[in-house]
């Protein structure tokens, strides 16, 4: 009886995950669109091309199981995605729409990061070595993405605190003249 409880949890999770990465796909392109750091560009084209790659290995665990990956909508990545669409759209300064990129993408790698590990988990008690197999070289990319994005941010968050002192200096500067004046 758990076994068969825990089947239906993993079988739910892997719908999850396949609702996420497909909305991933559809987000990828537009931080890709709005990053202005070419690195961060292409780590999030190269993550696109990746997330392609996870769906596909999703959609081999699921024929394995002889079950559809449709009918289930993951609300939380929908949520980590409108989060980073806001971002976008805010008017802000080059290097600090990087650095907030780059938040938004851990947040979405770390939420990845626990679901895959989670259904990793399952799969191995439930004795799905090859889906286990997949979903660990899944899990691992997204490791690997996550530690890119903090090696990126370290420059960039640099060059946006750097470009607010001297906004700020600048702004300062202006107000001295004023009095001046």
């Amino acid at each position: 009886m758990t076994t068969n409880g825990l089947r239906h949890l993993y079988i739910e999770e892997l719908k999850d995950l396949f609702s996420a990465e497909n909305q991933l796909v559809k987000a990828l392109p537009k931080m890709a669109k709005a990053a202005t750091a070419h690195d961060l560009r292409a780590g999030f084209e190269e993550h696109l091309e990746q997330t392609k790659g996870h769906l596909a290995r999703l959609e081999e665990i699921f024929e394995a199981l002889l079950e559809s990956p449709k009918g289930k909508k993951c609300v939380g990545m929908e949520g980590l995605i409108k989060e980073g669409a806001e971002l976008i759209e805010e008017e802000l300064p080059p290097a600090e729409l990087d650095a907030g990129l780059i938040s938004a993408a851990q947040r979405v790698e770390h939420y990845e990061i626990a679901a895959y590990g989670a259904v990793s988990a399952f799969a191995s008690t439930l004795g799905e070595k090859a889906a286990e197999a997949l979903l660990k070289q899944t899990l691992q990319e997204e490791k690997e993405t996550d530690l890119k994005l903090t090696q990126l941010s370290s420059g960039i968050n640099r060059e946006a605190a750097t470009s607010e002192r001297e906004e700020e200096g600048n702004a300062r500067g202006k107000k001295a003249k004023a009095a001046r004046a």
